[in-house]
């Protein structure tokens, strides 16, 4: 009889073990998004909504309701918690947009912080017409859906003892919410589910950008790190982009401004000049000229200065007149990586979104990440 025992308790945990292991193998991957930050307030609706504080605890609150920040957290009606937690059958509305998932609203050091717990697959077909736009090649739709999820996931672990995983701005990746969903977004993430790309077996860091003007740029050039999987490659096939060629004026007095408060001496900016530029074309550094002397500042930190919708990239020429100074450049945004508008032409031409992969990301391979 006791090892009729034994045996029976063996199985039983052996079962629960299986159990278990096969219940978290199936839990589909959730991303946490921050929607909302540094607001004083949001506004709330949705059918069947249920609130509850960050504790657990369970609260009634006619809808819509206002969440405002509190001197202890935040604040609803007569609510007071340090968060609340919504979740709805349906979607949850904010400031009039729609959101799967479960949102967490929590006092910030400025404003509110707004957090979206939401599944990685409901997430990316959101996602898919805030970066591009689904009537695109469905091969070029396929390839954005899977380096975002590439680069969500690289996020997720890198940022995992955070109180999120991605920004839902140009930051990181353009979120939405599900406002804008559709069929050609939902049929690009489940012919691809679970796709990413990866190096040497790991997932990569998968940046992109809108348009590159005819040569992506390689990683350390913008950033710190080099990347064997981020180099610079010729891409002609983005010259179409109606972005693709720019011009913009600023007022010098503003950008005399704008670079003294980042701590540059340019009073009386005379002049501003490229000093290097990469293999790629683009302006590695710039030298400013003033009556203070000559001042060296990279091209990348002059873009985010003066703003990333003003200079779309570092590979532009200058001319100065009395009051302004005019930027004329091609292409938009850092360059590295996967260039959106050589993808769609790409695609229309025929490549596969597999090919698309493996030309803006040498030496790469895509791998099944999971399953639901």
């Amino acid at each position: 009889m006791p090892a009729v025992k034994l045996f029976l308790t063996v199985m039983l945990f052996m079962c629960l073990a299986f159990s278990t292991a096969e219940s978290a193998a199936s839990r589909p991957e959730t991303v946490r998004v921050a929607i909302y930050k540094g607001l004083e307030s949001v506004r709330i609706s949705g059918y069947g909504l249920s609130v509850s504080t960050g504790d657990g605890r369970r609260v009634e609150i006619e809808t819509p309701f206002t969440v405002k920040r509190g001197r202890n957290g935040v604040s609803a009606g007569e609510v007071q918690a340090r968060s609340l937690v919504l979740s709805s059958p349906g979607i949850v509305q904010i400031n009039g947009k729609g959101y799967r998932g479960t949102i967490e609203i929590v006092a910030a050091e400025k404003g509110l912080l707004v957090i979206d717990e939401i599944q990685l697959e409901e997430y990316l077909v959101g996602l898919v017409n805030c970066e591009i736009s689904s009537q695109w090649p469905i091969e070029a739709v396929k390839a954005q859906v899977v380096v975002a999820r590439s680069f969500a996931l690289y996020q997720k672990e890198s940022r995992k003892n955070m109180p999120y995983h991605l920004e839902s701005t140009v930051y990181d990746q353009v979120y939405d919410g599900c406002d804008i969903e559709d069929s050609r977004a939902e049929r690009a993430v489940e012919e691809t589910a679970g796709e990413v790309l990866t190096y040497d077996g790991a997932i990569v860091l998968a940046f992109f950008h809108s348009s590159c003007g005819g040569h992506t740029e390689a990683s350390e050039n913008v950033w710190p790190t080099r990347l064997p999987y981020l180099r610079g490659v010729e891409c002609t096939y983005c010259m179409s982009s109606p972005s693709v060629v720019w011009e913009q004026t600023v007022p010098r007095r503003r950008l005399e401004s704008i670079l003294r408060a980042a701590g540059y001496k340019v009073r009386g900016l005379k002049e501003i000049r490229p000093k290097s530029r990469n293999r790629s074309g683009r302006i590695d550094s710039i030298e400013l000229v003033s009556g203070e002397g000559k001042t060296t500042i990279q091209a990348v930190s002059f873009r985010k200065l003066v703003g990333y919708g003003v200079i779309r990239s570092t590979g532009f020429e200058v001319k100065g007149t009395d009051d302004d100074f005019t930027f004329t450049g091609v292409g938009y945004g850092h360059g590295v990586g996967l260039c959106q508008w050589g993808t769609k032409k790409r695609a229309e031409e025929g490549f596969s979104y597999q090919e698309i992969l493996s030309y803006y990301y040498p030496g790469t391979r895509i791998r099944q990440h999971f399953t639901e």
